[in-house]
């Protein structure tokens, strides 16, 4: 199996904050840290799992530029610049290129829900404001439309930054035919964590996660076992995920992944921003049932 283009397991990071909501910049550089030391082989800044939609241009740019500066090239930093407007993305994108990151991660424009002719022209400035390697981000269920299989294809032959997608759709059949269709170069990151194993059965080689918020061990064990044809290991392994991961979606991600950051790692993740709220107490209980049973509390 090819190794993905930026490694094989990218941690989508929660964004640190303080009691008042500001964010703890200190507290991120140490969960970057904390990150490529258990498990993780790149990271996401500023995904939906970092609360993006709610995180100012400025407060994007000083995220980027402190995990930068703290991984100082250890492993990719890839910067979650997509928005729905075209040209704040563009904008963006390029102010974050200066700052020193890997590669982009890029979220098909929601709300307005555009044609698929819209989704091409947006990638398309996307990638030629860059030089540098970008991830097209399809995720439905936050967008409320679908990245066709053919429109990815069309930008990775047209655009050779283009490189990989993180595909959320929730639809085996989905990552099957990118497979399918797309050159061999390409990579296929699942965009769940629960359908790894699945999605590695038709063709992607990666993962893109909340779980390894938490440590990336667990993962990085089932990605390797499936890729060296140990493949009841890797079922194996997967049995023993899925708990974790139903736990960490107990609720609208990333809320109980943020908790659990707090509760299971050095990193104080602090509060969410409105209009996220904290778990309830009976979503607490049953998150916190699941690692106890796995002796992680």
């Amino acid at each position: 199996m090819k190794v993905p283009y930026f490694g094989r397991l990218l941690t989508a990071m929660v964004t640190p904050m303080h009691e008042d909501g500001g964010i703890n910049y200190a507290a991120m550089a140490d969960f970057a840290e904390w990150l490529i030391n258990n498990g993780s082989d790149g990271l996401v800044v500023c995904g939906t799992t970092g609360e993006s939609p709610t995180i100012s241009k400025e407060e994007k740019l000083e995220l980027f530029r402190t995990v930068v500066e703290r991984i100082n090239k250890r492993v990719p930093v890839i910067a979650g610049t997509g928005c729905n407007n075209t040209m704040e993305t563009v904008e963006l994108t390029k102010e974050a290129a200066k700052l020193g990151v890997d590669g982009f991660l890029v979220v098909g424009p929601y709300y307005n829900k555009p044609p698929q002719e819209g989704y091409y022209q947006h990638f398309k400035a996307v990638a030629e404001a860059t030089d540098l390697p970008v991830i097209v981000y399809n995720v439905p269920t936050r967008t409320s439309s679908n990245i066709s299989p053919q429109t990815v294809l069309r930008l990775a032959k047209d655009f050779k930054n283009i490189v990989a997608i993180k595909e959320a759709a929730g639809c085996v059949s989905q990552a099957a035919e990118l497979y399918s269709l797309l050159p061999e170069d390409f990579t296929i990151y699942s965009g769940d964590d629960l359908l790894i194993l699945p999605f590695m059965s038709v063709g992607a080689s990666g993962l893109i996660s909340v779980v390894s918020n938490t440590g990336g061990q667990l993962l990085q064990e089932l990605m390797q076992a499936f890729a060296e044809g140990r493949v009841k290991d890797a079922m194996d392994i997967n049995a023993r995920m899925i708990p974790l991961a139903k736990a960490l979606f107990v609720t609208t991600n990333p809320i109980p992944v943020k908790e659990a950051v707090t509760m299971l790692t050095p990193i104080n993740a602090g509060p969410l921003r409105l209009p996220l709220v904290s778990l309830s107490e009976a979503e607490n209980e049953k998150m916190c049932a699941v690692f106890k049973k796995y002796n992680l509390i």
